[in-house]
Order: structure tokens, then C-alpha cells, then sequence
């Protein structure tokens, strides 16, 4: 039951993603990642509110594997590591907060470089 509630969150998330890049590229534009910028600024503050508010009320027991790892985790990935870095912050793990922004930040920029250098390698050899 439970991986049924996280692919029915997955399926909303992956939508709801794409339907707001479609809104956002249609009035800014596709000139710069304003539609990823978005998603994922918008997903960081939904899970920050979203868990704060699930912290106050009762809810059904499946409701944070539909909301968080089904429909969040669809719609961003970005809001869980937000929420990841601010709850090391917040705990007085500076140390391990930065550490994790700036791994997280410069990693992600560096397997997309080494994506790209790979999949140019392996077409280069296939050609």
C-alpha cells in the first residue's frame, strides 16, 4: 500500500513539475532555467511549510509518503535537500550544513559536467 501512495504523490509531483515550467517558460521565456528555478524554489518552500504544518496536525498515516517522498520528490529534489541543509543549520551543525551546500551545490554541477563528458565519450566511440 505504501509504494502505491508514493507513486500516486510521484505521478501528481512529476505533473504539477511540469505544468508549472510550461506557465513559467511561457512568461519569462526559455533563455535561462527559470522553470527548474521555480519548481525548485517552490518545492523548498512548500516541504519547509508542509512540515512544519504536519508537525501541528493529524493527519492519516500514509499522507508524508504521498505529500514528501511521492509528490515532492516528483516535483523536486531541491526541497529535501533544503530542508536537509536547514536542519543541520538549525541543530548547530554548521560545519556539516556548509559542508553539505557546498558538496550538494558543486556535485551536482560536476556529475552533469562528467555526464556530459561520458555520454560525449561513449557516442564519439559508438560513431
Amino acid at each position: 500500500m505504501q509504494i502505491l501512495v508514493i507513486a500516486i504523490g510521484g505521478a501528481i509531483g512529476a505533473v504539477m513539475r511540469y505544468l508549472v515550467s510550461l506557465l513559467v517558460i511561457h512568461f519569462a521565456g526559455d533563455s535561462w532555467p527559470y522553470g527548474t528555478l521555480t519548481v525548485n524554489l517552490l518545492g523548498s518552500f512548500l516541504i519547509g511549510f508542509l512540515w512544519q504544518l504536519f508537525d501541528t496536525v493529524t493527519y492519516p498515516q500514509n499522507t508524508r509518503l504521498l505529500v514528501f517522498t511521492g509528490g515532492l520528490g516528483a516535483f523536486t529534489t531541491f526541497s529535501t535537500f533544503g530542508l536537509e541543509s536547514l536542519t543541520l543549520l538549525q541543530a548547530g551543525r554548521s560545519r556539516d550544513g556548509l559542508l553539505y551546500l557546498a558538496a550538494s551545490n558543486l556535485g551536482g554541477l560536476l556529475c552533469v559536467w562528467l555526464g556530459f563528458l561520458v555520454s560525449r565519450t561513449v557516442l564519439a566511440h559508438l560513431r
